[in-house]
This record gives C-alpha cells, structure tokens and sequence, in this order.
C-alpha cells in the first residue's frame, strides 16, 4: 500500500476532537477537490510503499489507541480491508476518513464521511477534463445510502458560502435517517482569520439545524502545516 505519511497528532474534527491519534495517510485519489489541502498525497512524489504488516507496526510504536486511516481516499485501496482487519484485532479504535463515493468491507469505529458539495469542484484553469471527472464521481447517493447504514459514522460538510447550505438540507432530505447530532459543519478555511469570518452565520445555522459547528482545530493549533 503506498502511504503519504504516518505521524501523530490530536485529532482535530469531528467525534473525537482532541484525542492523540496517529495518522496515516494514503496516496491517491479519484476527486480533485478544488479546497482540498492534501493534493501532495495526489501523487506518489515522497510516499513509501509498505505491507499492512508493517504500516500496523509502525501505527504501535506510535503507542496511541486511536488510528485514523485517511488520504487522498483510502477506499482506492483493496489494502484497506485486511489493514483495517489487523489494526482491529491489535486494539486499535480506528477511523476512516471517506469522501462516501467508493465502497470497501472495512472495519472501524468511526467512519468519517466528508460528503462533496458542488464548492468541492475545480475551478478554471483546471483541465475541463478534470472538471468534469470530479463532477461524474463527486455524489454516489446509492453507495453512501449503504455505508451510513452500516457504520457508527459522522459527516463533515465543507461550507464556504450560505449559498451551500441548501444543498445540505437536500442531502439530508435525501438520507432521512440521519441524525441531526453526526452532522458537523466546517469553515472552508486554511488560516484562523478565515475561519473566524465564517464562524458566526455557521454557528447560527447550526444552532437553528441541530448540526455542529466543527473548527479545524489542528489549524488553531499548529497552522496549516503538513503532518500535524
């Protein structure tokens, strides 16, 4: 399996704010996401390609009971089921973070979806080809429909605009069954600056929703910076 990155680090998002955790990230990814702030892990410049055997022993050395299995998008990896397995059956509470476009019989305890709102596509000068490839693969209802019905899960919305938060509530009209506390709203953000500007009509429409507001706290924490 050919990894970005290992390391470790408070989990900044979601259920599990704040717990020591240790990351590893894969290579690759089917979306192009116009804010994404991992497209290092795009290509394979800088990764290692390892065994499951030896990704799990390196996740305990680290010593932290949480792992988080994240990219680009770990779903590409047919490596993801047996790692998830192992790391499993060595005591691991183990999260998966997923844009809830491709489907793998993993096993976790959090399965972290981060569903893709049209703010997520490429913008010109990006290839039209690209554009278009990230549209066609952005949104696979039935798939996500399966995984929300089968894992302990969480879905983190990227807003940027309020123009975005219709598009939230059609999601959600669309999967009846999710419960209004997994959801987390978060700033489209890269800096503090930026993501105070947007805290406060966020925070309200959570507020009037019953969702989650959901900082970024690695940023608050460490600043944009890779690996933290």
């Amino acid at each position: 399996m050919r990894i970005s990155e290992i390391f470790s680090s408070k989990q900044g998002e979601g259920f599990w704010t704040g717990v020591q955790s240790t990351f590893i990230r894969s290579v690759g990814c089917h979306l192009w996401c116009e804010y994404c702030d991992t497209k290092y892990a795009f290509t394979k410049e800088g990764s290692i390609e390892l065994c499951v055997e030896e990704i799990v022993e390196k996740a305990i050395l680290f010593g932290n009971r949480h792992v988080v299995l994240t990219g680009g998008e770990p779903m590409l990896h047919a490596e993801l089921v047996p790692l998830t397995h192992q790391l499993s059956r060595h005591g691991f509470a183990i999260t998966v973070e997923t844009s809830g476009t491709l489907e793998l019989p993993v096993r976790c305890d959090l399965l972290s979806v981060s569903p893709k709102l049209s703010n997520s596509t490429p913008r010109p000068p990006a290839p039209q080809e690209l554009i278009e490839r990230h549209e066609r693969n952005r949104s696979r209802l039935d798939i996500l429909g399966r995984l929300l019905n089968k894992f302990n899960h969480q879905l983190k919305f990227v807003v940027d605009t309020p123009d975005d938060l219709p598009e939230i509530e059609a999601f959600l009209a669309a999967h009846k069954g999710v419960s209004q506390s997994r959801v987390f709203l978060m700033p489209q953000a890269v800096d503090e600056m930026t993501m105070d500007t947007k805290r406060k009509w966020i925070t309200e429409y959570c507020d009037q929703k019953g969702f989650r507001y959901c900082p970024r706290m690695q940023i608050l924490w460490y600043g944009n910076q890779r690996g933290k």
